[in-house]
């Protein structure tokens, strides 16, 4: 007996479910066959006997009909109608018998369940409006590389609003990434509710936003930000790898609870890879905020882009399928499709057969 566990994924074929019973209607129909052939000839027989019991009467004269080719001509064509109807009768049996036998075919499908948990960190304070859209876009070409991982967005201000938790559910994924990217499309400080068109866009970004500004007397709070994203993982222990991909400019205004260096510690200490992605523009590569970025994320370990580098996606990408190479393997997940439609349009077409000889000989 072959155990789940023992099939090999992928597609195993076509084949008969119940062929037995296919099996069945064939010996039944030949033996039906068989028996009204034997019925007819022994019919035919009695009959013979009885005629020359009682008496045959002859018909002078009436050899020659065998001769005359319209008599011959319908003779031929009465058991050529015999023979087919015949054959009609055990393609539509056939045909009938292979859909009860249930033609199917059938797949083992093996769901390979990914070990890794990914969180996206976006700081979308003030400073970073005019780069979230296009490292929204760097999340989503992110996603398309991963398959069976989970993915969660935090977004953070001066407080943090999780957009979707952790999730496999690629599609929500996708449509909360384009909807960010459509509301950070255009600067928000460049918009105004007086001017006829900019409504829309701007309770787009507020919608999109709205919770990351809570404290109003503080912005921008990094490590804050950073130590909520953290929180996004299960609390209890597991073996699936995790990242956080934090994007941010690491411009502070305000008074955090976290300083960037604390939030990090603790990234470290729930054992959680950060990379960093810088937002701010490349004029400000090398000043301290960025150097400062720059050594915590690779001191942890993690890579480090600036948000034009083309290679972060790259990158990104081999880091975190590397962390953990191997992959859950569920249970192997027979799919078994019935097929009738072949055999349906066999035994349709014997029967159609049928019926078309059974009226020709009616005529």
């Amino acid at each position: 007996m072959v155990t789940p566990a023992a099939l090999v994924p992928g597609p195993q074929g076509a084949s008969i479910l119940w062929p037995w019973l296919l099996a069945g209607v064939v010996v039944l129909t030949l033996g039906a066959g068989a028996t009204a052939w034997w019925l007819a000839r022994r019919r035919r027989a009695r009959a013979e006997a009885s005629q020359d019991a009682d008496g045959v009467t002859w018909v002078a004269n009436s050899s020659y009909l065998a001769q005359v080719p319209a008599f011959a001509a319908w003779v031929r064509r009465y058991r050529t109608l015999q023979v087919v109807g015949l054959v009609g009768l055990l393609v539509a049996l056939v045909g009938v018998g292979a859909v009860a036998a249930r033609p199917v075919e059938t797949d083992v499908v093996v769901d390979r369940l990914g070990t890794r948990d990914i969180v996206l960190c976006l700081d979308v304070s003030g400073s970073m409006t005019a780069y979230d859209g296009e490292i929204l876009k760097v999340y989503s070409e992110l996603v398309d590389n991963f398959e069976g991982e989970r993915i969660a967005l935090s977004i953070f201000n001066s407080t943090s609003r999780t957009v979707f938790p952790l999730t496999d559910d690629y599609t929500l994924v996708k449509e909360q990434l384009a909807a960010g990217v459509a509301a950070f499309d255009k600067d928000p400080s460049t918009l105004d509710f007086t001017r006829e068109g900019d409504e829309k866009d701007i309770l787009e970004y507020l919608t999109y936003t709205a919770g990351t500004l809570a404290n109003e007397s503080a912005a921008s709070l990094i490590g804050d930000g950073l130590a909520n994203c953290a929180l996004q993982f299960d609390e209890e222990a597991t073996e699936r790898s995790r990242s956080i991909i934090l994007a941010t400019d690491n411009y502070v205004a305000g008074e955090p609870i976290y300083t960037l260096e604390q939030a990090a510690a603790l990234v470290a200490s729930r054992d959680i890879t950060l990379h960093g992605i810088y937002g701010g523009s490349d004029l400000y590569a090398g000043t301290p905020e960025e150097v400062e970025y720059r050594d915590v994320v690779e001191a942890g370990g993690g890579l480090y882009f600036l948000a034009g580098d083309p290679q972060a996606v790259e990158g990104m990408v081999e880091d975190v399928v590397a962390q953990q190479a191997v992959e859950l393997d569920a249970s192997p997940e027979v799919i078994v499709t019935d097929l009738p439609t072949l055999w349906f349009l066999v035994g349709t077409a014997g029967a159609a057969l049928l019926l078309v000889v059974a009226w020709r000989l009616r005529e």
